[in-house]
C-alpha cells in the first residue's frame, strides 16, 4: 500500500539516483568536502557496490570451479559466496529499517 507521499518520495529518490549517476556520481560534496565527512547517499552506493562487486566475485569463481580452472578450490567458492550472502542480507535488513523509519517518520502527528 503505497501513499501518494511514499510515491512522490520514491520517485525523488529515483530521480536523484539517475541524476547522480548520469553526472558520474557528483553528489553534492562541497558539504563533505566541508565537514570532513561522507554522506549518507555516498556511503549506501559505496555500500550496494561492495554488494554487487561481492556477488559478481562470487558468481565468478562458481563458474571457474565449475569449469574446472585449477587453483579455484570449493572451499573458496563457498566462502565467496556465503560472504555475498551475508552482504545481501545485511542489503536487506538495511532496506528494510530505512522504509521502517521512513514509515515512523510518515506517521508522526504534527
Amino acid at each position: 500500500m503505497a501513499t501518494p507521499a511514499m510515491q512522490s518520495a520514491f520517485t525523488q529518490m529515483k530521480v536523484l539516483a539517475q541524476q547522480a549517476h548520469q553526472t558520474g556520481d557528483s553528489l553534492p560534496h562541497a558539504a563533505n568536502a566541508e565537514s570532513g565527512g561522507v554522506g549518507f547517499a555516498d556511503a549506501l552506493v559505496s555500500s550496494i557496490r561492495r554488494i554487487n562487486e561481492l556477488k559478481v566475485n562470487a558468481d565468478a569463481q562458481a563458474q571457474a570451479f565449475q569449469a574446472g580452472v585449477p587453483g579455484v578450490e570449493l572451499n573458496d567458492v563457498m566462502v565467496d559466496m556465503q560472504k555475498a550472502s551475508l552482504a545481501f542480507q545485511m542489503g536487506q535488513q538495511v532496506r528494510n529499517r530505512l522504509v521502517s523509519a521512513y514509515h515512523d517518520v510518515m506517521n508522526m502527528q504534527v
